[in-house]
């Protein structure tokens, strides 16, 4: 799909609310939404909530908050499934009517044994048509009292024959589906069903989705061309895999996109990292979302499953949270540290701070970490202090401590000062730089103490050195 389609591309995203935006479907939406956005088109949200067991509010709204830390803005909806139940039973009516739909009396354990019956012949266990209007055929009396299922009527030859822009051409025969059931004893309708009415109505004309949907297309593409719809294009997405090549699971991945935020990634990171996971343009592994929608037409989709790496993700991280603005870090930073006991009154801008000490992290909470030395009083240990503090450096430190009220303060002119005091006394950087750090921060591994001391300002710098000189 080099060429732009002959329709108006219209994409849908249609997560069933039975928990949080995972990272599969986070992915599948991304791709539905740079298709739609690349060509012009209309991406739409779709809330698939007609499992009434499992469907909850506080799922749709999981969801909901994913796309928007995501920043995939849909262009319509989110439609509700449950909202549309007249429509639905308006299509099951229509096919009763044009004789593509029959009523099935057939209880659950009728319908198991004749499962069992099969099985036992070495047959694939289906539903066996008692029910199915035939020329020619008597049907059952009804069972006294016994609400119908309403059942598909499934073409019984044939092939159903798709060009997958994923997986290629796919072919699955006729005779390996059964008759769905299309609405349940009650009148509401099962799923299937529902999503080709919603595609037919909502105009899709691709369908973006993971791969465990691939026993669904023939029976909606049946469904549809019993009803005289279009057929949109499908493609099927192969799974995410977890770093053990197994797939990913709860129990042993972070698949909820919304745990990355809580663990300090960016969206962009995420975007980039996913839109990687299973598409490529060339040998790039750096883009903007810009670059994805301009780029993204279809191809050079993967067919193969996708493996997570946590170490990519975290070099991805990385090169964002590098290129942030530092009002931005600043912004998702300080809750963080005000959780952890930061203590900002009369301590550094944190915006300087982060510009500082954000080169070597790999999330915002691994910058939280490295920014707490400034926001929380020193405590070095008195072992490192005897070990570091010697007599041979006391009188440089001392030196140190008085230039310190007249010196330029800036990065460079500080850089100077220590670079002459340690001439002065016969030393090596290490020996000042090592008890100076201590006492200013309490630790041994910061930036650059030039950069560090600089940060902290004269007052506080002259304060601490007070404490130990």
């Amino acid at each position: 799909m080099t060429t732009a389609p002959a329709k108006p591309v219209r994409t849908r995203f249609a997560p069933s609310p039975t928990g949080y935006l995972h990272l599969g479907g986070a992915r599948t939406a991304l791709y539905s939404w740079a298709y739609a956005r690349h060509f012009g088109g209309t991406f739409v949200l779709r809330i698939e909530d007609t499992d009434l067991e499992r469907s909850t509010p506080a799922a749709v709204q999981a969801i909901i908050e994913g796309m928007e830390w995501l920043g995939l803005s849909h262009d319509e909806g989110p439609f509700y499934q449950m909202q549309r139940m007249d429509r639905y039973r308006e299509v099951v009516a229509q096919m009763l009517e044009a004789g593509t739909a029959y009523h099935c009396y057939s209880s659950p354990e009728e319908v198991e044994a004749m499962r069992e019956r099969m099985r036992e012949a070495g047959e694939k266990p289906r539903y066996d048509g008692t029910w199915r209007p035939e020329p020619g055929k008597t049907l059952p009396a009804i069972p006294e009292g016994r609400k119908p299922v309403v059942r598909f009527k499934n073409p019984l030859d044939g092939e159903v024959t798709w060009d997958d822009f994923v997986k290629g051409t796919i072919t699955i025969g006729n005779k390996e589906l059964d008759d769905l059931v299309i609405a349940r004893p009650d009148g509401t309708p099962t799923y299937n069903f529902c999503v080709a009415v919603d595609d037919w109505d909502m105009q899709i004309s691709h369908v973006l989705r993971g791969d465990d949907h691939v026993n669904n297309t023939p029976r909606q593409i049946n469904i549809l061309r019993a009803i005289g719809a279009p057929l949109p294009l499908y493609g099927h997405l192969p799974m995410i895999l977890g770093a053990d090549g197994q797939k990913m699971s709860k129990r042993k991945d972070a698949v909820n996109v919304m745990d990355y935020p809580a663990q300090g990634y960016l969206p962009e990171a995420i975007l980039n990292y996913l839109a990687r996971l299973g598409w490529s343009h060339g040998d790039d592994e750096v883009f903007s979302m810009e670059q994805v929608c301009s780029w993204f037409d279809g191809t050079h989709l993967s067919n193969s499953a996708a493996q997570f790496n946590i170490e990519k993700l975290n070099w991805l991280n990385n090169h964002y949270i590098k290129q942030a603005d530092n009002e931005r870090l600043a912004a998702l930073a300080q809750p963080r540290m005000l959780a952890a006991g930061a203590v900002f009154d009369g301590a550094p801008a944190l915006p300087a701070v982060l510009a500082l000490m954000k080169e070597r992290v790999n999330t915002v909470n691994e910058l939280v970490d490295a920014a707490m030395l400034f926001y929380r009083t020193p405590q070095p240990d008195a072992a490192l202090m005897t070990q570091h503090l010697t007599d041979a450096v006391k009188p440089a430190l001392a030196q140190f401590a008085e230039r310190c009220a007249t010196v330029e303060w800036t990065k460079e002119a500080l850089a100077a000062m220590i670079k002459e005091v340690l001439a002065a006394n016969g030393l090596k950087m290490p020996q000042m730089a090592m008890p100076l750090r201590l006492i200013v921060t309490g630790q041994l591994q910061t930036p650059a103490i030039d950069a560090v001391l600089q940060i902290f300002g004269r007052e506080a710098i002259v304060a601490r050195l007070a404490k130990f000189l």
